[in-house]
């Protein structure tokens, strides 16, 4: 399908512009296998904090999403909808992590910092044509928007059928 047909055909049934991707996490041979629709993948952490190194970590997932992102919506869907010819374009993500936070040490946390994206694109489109790509990107990539502004998470955590009640308020 073109984006022009989906453009009509979400134009005449805004519902069917709407989806809710999923993906499951499940434990096999000591790493996460993720699956979504037809896709399987492994995630493991680094042996300093448990794992064993022998596929991505989700902090490189995370930030694959964005690069992956980048270069997808852009390539795909953005440069062929404004009429923006691209050449080739590339994005690297970055982010400051600190192992000690995962381990719950004292002066340390967990979480992620400095996240960071460099894209390149090669055109031989003007500077304002490109910007107005750039622009475009930065408004709609829904990884962006979701690190950007993130939405609260809903978490529930089960153990053997019973719901585990309080879990992650702060």
């Amino acid at each position: 399908m073109t984006i022009a047909a989906s453009i009509e055909k979400f134009t005449a049934d805004p519902s069917a512009g709407r989806s809710a991707p999923a993906v499951t996490a499940t434990l096999v041979n000591g790493r996460a296998r993720l699956s979504a629709g037809p896709f399987n993948w492994d995630a493991d952490l680094a042996p300093a904090v448990g794992g064993t190194n022998l596929a991505p970590s989700p902090t490189a997932y995370l930030l694959g999403a964005l690069a992956g992102c980048a270069v997808a919506f852009l390539h795909d869907t953005l440069a062929p909808q404004l009429g923006v010819k691209i050449d080739d374009v590339t994005a690297t993500a970055r982010c400051s992590t600190d192992a000690r936070g995962l381990l719950g040490m004292d002066g340390a946390v967990p979480d992620l910092g400095d996240l960071a994206i460099e894209i390149n694109i090669e055109s031989p489109e003007t500077e304002e044509r490109l910007r107005e790509l750039a622009d475009a990107w930065t408004a709609r990539c829904p990884i962006y928007l979701a690190l950007l502004k993130p939405n609260a998470v809903a978490t529930t955590v089960t153990a053997g059928g019973q719901k585990i009640n309080g879990v992650g308020r702060r």
